[in-house]
């Protein structure tokens, strides 16, 4: 998993006229709510300029190079406004940052509204958001307009902006693993690999044949082999699982973790039948739902878009993500469906254990022995956040949303892995999905976190939004 808190940089404007006793106040005040909350803070020491902020393009450059002396130990940037602000200087300092960028004005007091210290920076913020946007310099900002780093305002919003800053460090340079070719009938899961890679997405693309080989060269004795067979045993229930599927499974779980490591992979799309099955009688549900659990971002059916919606949602989140099906309706419910799959999901996202069982639509196209790994059991109630993603025209998009899997009960013949979702306007949502061309692959991950990753999206990764 991803570290949870980031590191920002500490940028602070003034303008001359505006009362300059403000800025070492700032300074310290925002370094301590931040460094209370968890953050890490780095600041230009306060010699180099006039009151320790920026106030000129000369100045400005000095606090770039502070930036570029220090790339790589910040994730984003706290642009702070203590008064009005000088934007010119703001351009100058922060137009090549990188990183995302969070604006953070103070608010006026009544009491406190004289020349010598009112602040001005309600609309100082205004100047420098209208400059940014003519240079293109992507910025981030969230209601109310103005707060003060002691209030929970603040906490909210910097808490959102340390999610937008994990989803684009994470994802604007990655690597995605296509496991296997598409199967044939599921022309739902294209994608474009040249699209993707406009974005910073590359893909690499094994064969199966070579898993396979992979797989029966591998030693059974060996202690990556002996270690994997502990963890599978220990993650879920295998009593129903024959000892060859059990060990055929194994053999899977290292190969693929062999392949995550020596192509850095970030994320991976896994075809995950018939072959498997006809050949070593297993299914790799249960094994995507460890690598899952780890905070590995693994989908099924090689849908690799949908692998790269989970990994935004990972970052986003800090939790577990899973892909699964908007499969069934419930009842005469309108804003409540079925989300399922056949086992990979984490079961940190799970009511309890899971139970591996012969995969009944491989026994029933295959015969029985044809695919063990089938993991069984629901899906904890949580709020959630759900997302997917397709690449048409040459451009990545994407749909998000936010619900909640309920505690409604699901028969217990329903095998994989389900849970009952509760989505608002969940039928105009479906509409939408379907005529947009949207897979029946969705996306999900506990928390309410689509403002961050709506952000992250629209304003640094460059995807389109499609509303649903």
């Amino acid at each position: 998993m991803k570290k949870d808190k980031s590191t920002f940089a500490l940028y602070f404007g003034n303008r001359g006229f505006f009362p300059e006793s403000l800025i070492a106040i700032a300074r310290k005040e925002v370094s301590d709510a931040l460094k209370k909350l968890g953050f890490g803070c780095l600041m230009m020491d306060s010699n180099l300029t006039r009151f320790g902020a920026v106030e000129s393009p000369e100045e400005g450059r000095k606090y770039a190079k502070f930036l570029d002396d220090n790339r790589g130990e910040f994730d984003g940037v706290v642009l702070v406004l203590p008064n009005f602000g000088d934007e010119t200087g703001a351009v100058s300092a922060l137009q090549d940052a990188g990183v995302p960028i969070y604006i953070l004005a103070y608010p006026d007091e009544l009491d406190k509204m004289g020349f010598e210290v009112r602040r001005d920076a309600f609309c100082g913020k205004f100047s420098i958001m209208d400059v940014f946007y003519q240079y293109q310099l992507p910025f981030t900002v969230f209601p109310p307009h103005t707060v003060h780093p002691f209030s929970k305002e603040f906490e909210k919003q910097i808490d959102t902006f340390n999610k937008v800053c994990k989803i684009v460090n994470g994802m604007k340079r990655m690597t995605v693993g296509a496991i296997g070719a598409r199967t044939t009938a599921f022309k739902t899961v294209r994608y474009d690999e040249l699209a993707l890679q406009k974005y910073g997405i590359t893909t690499e693309v094994l064969d199966l044949s070579e898993v396979f080989s992979r797989v029966r060269k591998l030693n059974i004795a060996s202690p990556a082999v002996k270690e994997k067979a502990e963890r599978l045993r220990n993650y879920t229930n295998f009593k129903k699982v024959p000892e060859k599927a059990f060990e055929n499974l194994v053999r899977f779980g290292v190969v693929i973790d062999e392949i995550i490591n020596e192509y850095g992979l970030n994320t991976l799309a896994l075809r995950c039948w018939l072959e498997m099955e006809k050949e070593f009688g297993v299914a790799p549900c249960v094994l995507l739902s460890e690598i899952n659990d780890r905070g590995f971002p693994a989908a099924c059916e090689l849908d690799v878009c949908n692998a790269i919606a989970m990994y935004s949602l990972n970052l986003a989140s800090g939790r577990p993500a899973t892909c699964l099906d908007w499969n069934n309706n419930y009842g005469d419910d309108p804003d409540k469906c079925i989300l399922f799959h056949c086992g990979p999901v984490p079961q940190s996202l799970m009511t309890g254990k899971g139970e591996v069982i012969e995969h009944p639509m491989f026994a029933k196209s295959l015969g029985a022995g044809c695919g063990f790994g089938c993991n069984v059991g629901r899906i904890a109630p949580t709020k959630l956040t759900f997302a997917s993603s397709k690449t048409q025209d040459g451009k990545l998009s994407v749909y998000m949303g936010e619900g909640e899997i309920t505690s409604d009960p699901i028969q217990e013949g329903f095998f994989g892995c389900g849970g009952v979702a509760k989505i608002k306007n969940l039928q105009e949502k479906l509409y939408k999905i379907g005529y947009n061309g949207f897979r029946h692959h969705v996306s999900v991950t506990p928390g309410l976190v689509s403002v961050a990753l709506r952000e992250a999206c629209t304003r640094y990764l460059g995807y389109e939004i499609t509303e649903i």
